[in-house]
């Protein structure tokens, strides 16, 4: 399968497990996560730098006052002597790493992370549900708009009511009719997204506008290269609708950047950095206190990355929702066993740490990390 910009035949990711001292129920306690999809994996940096940082590094240095391992501590460790900027070329793995620790904390202090989170960087506020969307509508081989069709009927029928699909793959016009046909099915053209996946030049970014600012879509998803904070900046002053974009950014500064330079409307168009693809968890706290000190709100905030670990920065931030990329990425899309969505919302479970465990395939591969 392919979006405008690449296909995923070649894509790797990296897992981490963090093993602790800290025992539950007869077991030292691990912490696991992966970067995420859409990256290659790095685990290159991760051992020549960051993890021989952490292990060299004395224990209680690493610690809390209460004893417990500090993700802060872990991510300040990682970070010694990294020179400033080029950010994309350690946030991967630093993040990755720091979201595992993360884990771990959860696991020792037998709470869901999206709970932890929710006290520590929310005010203790729990949402009943979480939305998610759908991500799909894939350029495929010998793809067709009867095979897009029965797509989003199952996406539908298993219990989401917002999907979003690729553009910018193909002609303008091929694009549209594949738009029409998913509208056709849905309740409303404000339940449908599409995501250019920063792909388009900049006349082609203008014929797309043309063409979708009639229709009300959800968004119009990386129109522009990820930097290219001048082409988005003049868009949303002929674009009503709202943006989207974000997955590609990788650390607090971008962020501002994106507010400062490229015109972001903080009443509409939507963040979606992945988290950790940008530090991890703890950095992503701070990227949500700078948005909202901007003008933004939690609310149009959707991190990248269908799985559990946005799902959790989701339910413990109060984020806008999440995403899902169902049947596709393996062992690595989806949520854990229990976690049905129904009328676009999924329920928050009550699995320790981010719930990783609650996914058979995935944890297999994560247990044989930890035991290599």
């Amino acid at each position: 399968m392919r979006n405008a910009a690449f296909d995923f035949s070649e894509m790797t990711t990296s897992v981490v497990a963090v093993t602790t001292d800290a025992v539950r129920n007869g077991k030292p306690v691990t912490g696991y996560a992966f970067n995420s999809t859409g990256r290659y994996a790095c685990g290159a940096p991760m051992r020549a730098r960051f993890i021989p940082r952490i292990l060299s590094a004395p224990p209680e240095q690493l610690l809390d006052q209460a004893g417990l391992i500090d993700p802060a501590k872990v991510l300040g460790c990682m970070m010694q002597r990294e020179k400033p900027g080029g950010d994309a070329e350690r946030s991967v793995p630093i993040g990755t790493i720091e979201t595992a620790v993360w884990d771990a904390l959860g696991k020792i202090l037998d709470r869901p992370l999206w709970h932890v989170l929710a006290e520590r960087f929310n005010g203790g506020a729990q949402p009943a549900a979480v939305p998610c969307y759908v991500g799909g509508g894939w350029y495929r081989p010998h793809g067709d708009l009867a095979a897009l069709s029965d797509e989003v009927k199952r996406h539908l029928q298993a219990g989401y009511t917002h999907i979003k699909i690729k553009a910018g793959g193909v002609p303008v016009k091929e694009d549209l009719a594949r738009i029409e046909t998913v509208i056709g099915l849905m309740t409303g053209p404000d339940h449908l997204a599409v995501d250019a996946n920063g792909a388009l030049s900049n006349d082609r970014i203008k014929d797309y506008a043309r063409a979708l600012a009639p229709l009300g879509l959800r968004w119009f998803e990386e129109p522009c290269a990820p930097l290219d904070y001048g082409s988005f900046a003049e868009l949303t002053k002929t674009y009503d609708a709202p943006l989207a974009t974000g997955e590609n950014l990788f650390c607090l500064q971008d962020v501002e950047n994106l507010f400062s330079f490229g015109g972001f409307r903080s009443d509409r168009d939507i963040l979606q950095v992945d988290p950790p693809h940008a530090y991890g968890v703890g950095t992503y706290a701070q990227m949500v206190a700078r948005v909202e000190r901007r003008g933004g709100t939690r609310q149009r905030i959707f991190p990248h990355g269908g799985n559990m670990m946005s799902f959790a920065l989701v339910a413990g931030l109060g984020l806008g929702g999440c995403e899902s990329y169902p049947g596709v990425f393996a062992a690595f899309g989806g949520f854990a066993d229990g976690m049905d969505v129904r009328d676009g919302q999924i329920a928050l479970p009550d699995y320790p740490g981010i719930g990783f465990e609650a996914q058979p395939a995935l944890y297999k591969i994560m247990q044989e990390v930890a035991n290599a």
